[in-house]
C-alpha cells in the first residue's frame, strides 16, 4: 500500500532525504579515540570472559530479527501533527545513535585486527548489530516518507574525540540505558498493546538483548583494565559519565514528553524507572552509582528542565541573534551551576550499591 501520509514539515537535502538534526549538547554525538592505546591493551586479566562473549556474538541471536512483515504494510495517516513530529524525531535520534556506534565500533574493529583478535572481531560483530538497528530504524523513517543519508551524515558530524576508558565509560553506560529503554517500553506495551502505535515496539524486547550484550563487553573490557575502575579517579569519571548520561536523557524526553504520551507513558515516571535500573546495573561494575533517590537529585533536574523552556522560547522569538545569546547565557550558566550542584551529591559506594541491587 502507497502511504500519502504528509511530511511533517521538515528540511531535506532532496526530496525524501530530512536534513540531520542540528548538532546541541543534547544530541548523539560521533566519536574517535586513540587506536594506537587501544591496540596496546592487554586483555589477558579478564579474556576468558572476553572469549565467551565473543561465542555469543557469533552466535547472531537477532540474525533472522530485523525483518520488516506485514504490520509495516499500510498506512500511518493516523499519526499526524505533533505526533507525527515527534515520532520522526525519535526515529532519527534513535538512527543517528545507532549509526553512530557501529561507525566507531566499524573502525575500531578494522585498527584491531591483526594486533588484539579478540577485541577486533568483538567490535566487528557489534558493529554488524549496530548496522541493523541503524538500517531498520531508517527504514521505518520512510514509512513517514523520510530518511537519512547515512553517508552525508558520515561526513557531516563532528567527531568527539574520546581516549580509550572514557569511550569505555560513555558506551558502557549508552548500550545498557539503551537496554533498560527498550525493555521498559516494550513490557509497558505488552501490558497495553492499545497503545502499540506503530510496530517497530514489537521488536524491542529481542532488540534490547543485543544492547545488553554490548554493555557485558564493555563491564568485560572494564573489568580487564583494573586501574580504569580501580583509583580515585575512576569514581570521578565514573560519576560525571553517569551523570552526564542521565541528564541528557532526563531533558531530551521532557521536552519530548508528547512522544511518549502517545504511547501511554508518563516521560517524568519512565525517565526516573530506567534511571534507576541503569544506576543499579552500572553499580556492578562501576566503584560509585548516584544518589537517584534523594529528592534533591531531580528538584535540581527540573530546575533544568525549566531553563530549557525558556532556552526554546528564546530560540522560537523574532529577536537578533546577538540579544538571544546574552539572554541565554544565564540560563546556560544556570544550567551548568545545577549540574555542578548534582555532581557535588555524594555517591553510593560500591560496596554499599552492591547490597541495594541484590
Amino acid at each position: 500500500m502507497v502511504n500519502t501520509l504528509e511530511k511533517p514539515g521538515f528540511d531535506e537535502i532532496r526530496p525524501g532525504v530530512k536534513v540531520p538534526a542540528k548538532e546541541t549538547i543534547l544530541t548523539p554525538r560521533f566519536y574517535t579515540t586513540d587506536f594506537d592505546e587501544m591496540t596496546k591493551m592487554d586483555i589477558s586479566v579478564n579474556e576468558d570472559e572476553l572469549k565467551a562473549i565473543l561465542e555469543e556474538f557469533r552466535t547472531d541471536y537477532n540474525r533472522h530479527h530485523f525483518v520488516r512483515d506485514e504490520q509495516f504494510d499500510r498506512s500511518w495517516d493516523n499519526i499526524d501533527g505533533e505526533t507525527r513530529r515527534l515520532f520522526v524525531e525519535f526515529l532519527e535520534r534513535s538512527c543517528t545513535a545507532e549509526f553512530s556506534g557501529f561507525l566507531l565500533y566499524k573502525e575500531l574493529g578494522r585498527r584491531l585486527k591483526g594486533k588484539s583478535p579478540v577485541l577486533a572481531e568483538c567490535f566487528n560483530l557489534m558493529s554488524r548489530d549496530e548496522a541493523r538497528h541503524a538500517g531498520f530504524l531508517n527504514k521505518a523513517m520512510s514509512d513517514f516518507n523520510l530518511s537519512l543519508d547515512l553517508g552525508f551524515l558520515t561526513k557531516s558530524r563532528k567527531y568527539t574525540f574520546f581516549k580509550p576508558k572514557f569511550i569505555f565509560y560513555a558506551t558502557y553506560l549508552s548500550e545498557k540505558i539503551g537496554y533498560w529503554r527498550y525493555i521498559t517500553i516494550y513490557r509497558h506495551l505488552e501490558a497495553h498493546p492499545e497503545d502499540r502505535v506503530y510496530p517497530i515496539f514489537n521488536f524491542f524486547e529481542n532488540w534490547c538483548q543485543d544492547e545488553n550484550r554490548h554493555g557485558d563487553f564493555f563491564d568485560a573490557i572494564m573489568k580487564s583494565q583494573p586501574s580504569i575502575l580501580n583509583d580515585w579517579k575512576a569514581k570521578l569519571w565514573c560519576r560525571f559519565f553517569l551523570l552526564s548520561v542521565f541528564v541528557t536523557m532526563y531533558l531530551n524526553d521532557i521536552q519530548r514528553s508528547g512522544f511518549y504520551a502517545c504511547l501511554g507513558l508518563d516521560a517524568r515516571e519512565y525517565d526516573k524507572h530506567v534511571i534507576e535500573k541503569t544506576n543499579e546495573t552500572a553499580a556492578r561494575v562501576f566503584p560509585v552509582m548516584l544518589d537517584v533517590d534523594n529528592p534533591e537529585f531531580y528538584d535540581r533536574l527540573e530546575t533544568c528542565v525549566k531553563n530549557n523552556e525558556k532556552l526554546t522560547a528564546i530560540v522560537n522569538s523574532n529577536k537578533p541573534k546577538a540579544l538571544q545569546l546574552l539572554q541565554k547565557l544565564p540560563l546556560y550558566l544556570a544550567n551548568g551551576w545545577q549540574f555542578i550542584k548534582l555532581y557535588l551529591m555524594k555517591p553510593i559506594e560500591a560496596a554499599s550499591a552492591e547490597s541495594l541491587v541484590r
